[in-house]
């Protein structure tokens, strides 16, 4: 389904057309592919205060209210799936493979949260610990913590924004998001479904802003909580900036996965590769760092490397794509510029290295020293360094020696291993027999250490937008 020729930005629940100043290209062929409304400064403030307006009426909304506006959502995508996959696939580059498996996690992610809407449950409370508090009886509940502001990334459009808007949907919380100005289509046509229902006017606005235009989101004290997803040194300098507010921040990673002794090596290979390369490596959960037992070293290397020049890249429309560009031509270039500084430091390039435009060929990496950006940084592309170990023990600390901890992957047919990795891993989650790059939307997910603050997963994001309110009763005898 081709583009509109212009997309309005959404102002208190409606689609307002200020201007059509941003450009939105095709990340494949660089044209534009058409236009979006951009906010001002004033249009944001606006959107702040009409938040602040509806924040009672979307806090008395019964459950079975928000869950029908959940509901709608879910229907409403499940109906528009091919036009926001051909959308996803054009202002992201994103080969259409993995952009229909976005829209399947959008669904997902709203289905989730109208299930959640009506389990804000509270627990009743014995006070009576002592004799002076004899008679005393306690409940607590959740309630919205109020407008909530959201910033969410160019990398899933779709579905990081659902995880923002859809458990506040679910609590009450009157929002404004500013998405990706790379890629602003997603939440764009999320706010066209969302115009469809009867929310309070205000509740929420979906706003397309440059960053030096859109201090508000960050700075604004009527606004009560800030959701970031993006890059650590973007997140850490908005939390210094917030004030008062409480901050979720899902940032970067150089995720790891160690492969044990024993091992299914296809079976590792295979979803390595994935891991790896899978949008083009633009994941904050991508493997980057594959550490293999020094029995397995050499056949899962060859394997990997042949499994890495079979990849097919391209055009992201076509169907056989796995390897579609970079969001742009000066990420793929810094990305190269990394890789050919790994080299010239004594590393050897397995495959890849290769760019034209944005798009990178898949590359991977052995011998990469400590201390380079390819080892200790986000590489936020399709590259990924191999290097061995005898010693498990050995590995979970080389796994650790990062300033981030997202998730990480462990092989291993040891319980005892497995265990081992749960307890000592500094990261926010691991998957044993899997890569680090898998994420179910129910789930707890965030990071430790650089890569971020916070959880999300539903229902977890649900707990960070709302406060408990507690209630004390002394209660008279009868």
């Amino acid at each position: 389904m081709p583009l509109k020729d212009a997309y309005p930005l959404y102002l208190a629940n409606a689609a307002v057309f200020p201007n059509q100043d941003l450009d939105v290209t095709d990340k494949y062929s660089g044209k534009v592919a058409t236009r979006v409304a951009l906010a001002t400064p004033e249009l944001i403030d606006q959107a702040i205060a009409a938040a602040v307006e509806a924040t009672r009426p979307m806090a008395r909304m019964a459950a079975y209210e928000r869950q029908a506006v959940l509901a709608h959502c879910v229907s409403r995508f499940t109906e528009r799936q091919d036009e926001l996959a051909d959308a996803l696939c054009i202002e992201a580059g994103k080969p259409i493979r993995d952009s229909r498996g976005e829209v399947t996690r959008l669904i997902d992610t709203f289905r989730i949260a109208a299930e959640e809407s009506v389990r804000m449950t509270g627990e009743v409370q014995p006070l009576d610990i002592s004799a002076r508090a004899k008679g005393y009886q306690g409940m607590w509940k959740r309630v919205p913590i109020g407008p909530c502001s959201f910033i969410s990334p160019f990398n899933f459009p779709l579905n990081l924004a659902a995880h923002k808007i859809a458990p506040a949907l679910a609590v009450g919380c009157p929002f404004v998001m500013k998405p990706a100005s790379r890629t602003p289509l997603g939440a764009l046509i999320i706010g066209e479904v969302l115009a469809e229902t009867d929310l309070p006017k205000g509740a929420f606005s979906i706003l397309p802003a440059t960053r030096d235009g859109s201090d508000l989101f960050t700075t604004d004290a009527r606004l009560k909580l800030l959701s970031f997803t993006g890059s650590p040194e973007v997140g850490w300098a908005l939390k210094a900036r917030a004030g008062k507010k409480k901050v979720v921040l899902e940032l970067g990673g150089n995720a790891a996965v160690i492969v044990d002794e024993g091992a299914d090596l296809e079976d590792a290979a295979t979803r390595i590769i994935f891991g790896a390369f899978y949008q083009s490596g633009q994941s904050c959960i991508g493997v980057q760092r594959i550490i293999v037992h020094e029995s397995l070293y050499e056949p899962l290397r060859d394997i990997l490397v042949t499994k890495t020049r079979a990849l097919v890249a391209g055009d992201p429309r076509d169907e056989k794509t796995f390897i579609g560009p970079m969001i742009d031509e000066g990420e793929a270039t810094r990305l190269e510029g990394w890789i050919k500084e790994a080299v010239a430091a004594g590393a050897t390039l397995l495959c890849g290295g290769g760019r034209d435009g944005a798009m990178l060929d898949a590359s991977l990496l052995e011998g990469v020293p400590r201390g380079l950006k390819l080892r200790d940084e986000e590489a936020f592309g399709p590259v990924a360094i191999l290097s061995r170990f005898t010693d498990f023990k050995a590995a979970l600390d080389e796994v650790n020696d990062s300033r981030f901890g997202l998730q990480a992957g462990v092989f291993t047919r040891d319980i005892h291993k497995a265990m081992a990795a749960w307890d000592a891993l500094e990261v926010g989650g691991v998957l044993i027999n899997d890569v680090p790059s898998y994420r179910v939307d129910n789930m707890p997910y965030g990071g430790v250490k650089d890569s971020g603050l916070g959880r999300e997963g539903v229902r977890f994001a649900m707990e960070d937008m709302t406060e408990i309110r507690n209630l004390v009763i002394r209660r008279a005898e009868i």
